[in-house]
């Protein structure tokens, strides 16, 4: 049986929010929800964004993982090929749906930086290199009460554009 649409996106969502609880890493928790989600997989594209969480490396201060992921599956499933490299204008229909991804994290978090992100959720920011910090936040109050649930959503958000833009499970 064929699933609707609202269950792929129902899916990415849940998968996004037990990645993240069960693993962490953002960026590939959100990847493997969508690519879960639509029933695809490319290990190329999952292991290109292990060092990208909380923000670039651990740091905070980059883009939200999350937003990286589903930019990346939406890049990989609408984005340039080798062989068009040279024409600027194969890209532009991945710039345009990483752009509306972009626009609905914005109006859901208000910035996509990670550590801005943090402190709106959780009124501060976490340093995830020092090990008293990394364990308080995994404790409830911390990260992992947040960032499984923006994780779901922006793998559901992802989605929501790759399917509207024509990709068939």
């Amino acid at each position: 049986m064929e699933e609707t649409k609202d269950s792929i996106l129902n899916k990415a969502f849940e998968l996004g929010k037990k990645y993240e609880s069960n693993y962490t890493g953002c960026a590939q928790s959100t990847i493997a929800a969508i690519f879960d989600a639509l029933d695809i997989w490319d290990e190329s594209v999952f292991r290109a964004a292990s060092g990208l969480a909380d923000g670039l490396g651990l740091t905070g201060d980059g883009s939200c993982g999350a937003l990286i992921g589903g930019s990346m599956v939406i890049s990989y499933l609408f984005g340039r090929e080798r062989k068009d490299f040279k024409d600027i204008s194969k890209p532009i229909k991945s710039y345009k749906l990483v752009k509306k991804l972009h626009s609905q994290y914005l109006k859901e978090y208000g910035s996509c930086r990670c550590h801005d992100v943090q402190k709106s959720l959780t009124g501060r920011t976490w340093n995830l290199w020092d090990l008293k910090e990394l364990q308080k936040a995994m404790k409830p109050g911390g990260l992992l009460d947040h960032c499984p649930t923006l994780v779901g959503t922006i793998a559901k958000y992802a989605t929501k554009i790759i399917l509207k833009n024509g990709f068939k499970p």
